[in-house]
């Protein structure tokens, strides 16, 4: 089952708390799919009336902040074990070279990267763990997570809403033209797939036939 359908069968409630507790994990450190979730339930609000984009970007956007706040944390106290220990849990997530690449990010830009990398889908499960590791000041952290958040799980959900909204409505007033469309597009294609077979059968002809002409014109060998 899709993961929109899946979502169409659970309360409005539900998805709230379901998209801050994914986000929340993900942002923690714990690979799982907060973007599509997000996504989803900013398309499924632009759908259906009792889901509310402004609470839902609201939980995402706690989510997002609160996980990499605790990411940060557990990161600090942790250390690098924590990374090794994560490293066998999820190989292909925290594997030596992404967190090579992480950590040189992070020493490169700052709080750039806190903040960037909300967008990067590697980067929002590092940042809170490894800034904390890093011993980032966690007043540069948390500016660059709260800004990060906010425009991430808000402008997702907005983006998403509103793209949802107009896509719907311009379906609904030029659903003719799609049928027209899809009508002239089968038409089309019906020919050029008839015109081509058309093609093909007449070269396979052409090709018989010019076999058989060189058999004929071929000479008998002469009886010893």
């Amino acid at each position: 089952m899709h993961v929109q359908e899946w979502l169409e069968t659970v309360p409005a409630v539900a998805i709230y708390a379901l998209v801050g507790v994914v986000i929340g994990l993900e942002s923690l450190g714990i690979p799982l799919p907060g973007e599509i979730i997000l996504v989803s339930s900013a398309l499924l609000a632009s759908q259906h009336g009792d889901i509310n984009p402004v609470i839902l970007g609201a939980c995402a956007t706690a989510g997002a902040i609160i996980g990499d706040s605790i990411g940060y944390a557990i990161g600090r106290k942790g250390g690098r074990p924590l990374l090794a220990w994560l490293g066998g849990k999820f190989p292909k997530h925290f594997s030596e070279g992404h967190i090579a690449t992480a950590e040189r990010s992070f020493e490169k830009w700052g709080m750039w990267a806190v903040f960037f990398g909300r967008f990067v889908a590697l980067l929002r499960i590092f940042a809170g763990p490894l800034a904390g590791v890093l011993r980032m000041p966690y007043w540069k952290f948390l500016i660059a997570n709260v800004f990060g958040g906010i425009l991430w799980a808000g402008g997702t959900t907005a983006v998403i809403y509103y793209v949802g909204v107009v896509a719907e409505s311009w379906l609904k007033r030029f659903s003719w033209l799609g049928l027209v469309a899809a009508l002239l597009i089968g038409l089309v294609s019906m020919l050029m797939l008839k015109r081509k077979a058309k093609k093909v059968t007449a070269e396979k002809h052409a090709e018989a036939e010019a076999a058989a002409t060189l058999g004929e014109r071929e000479p008998v060998p002469a009886a010893e």
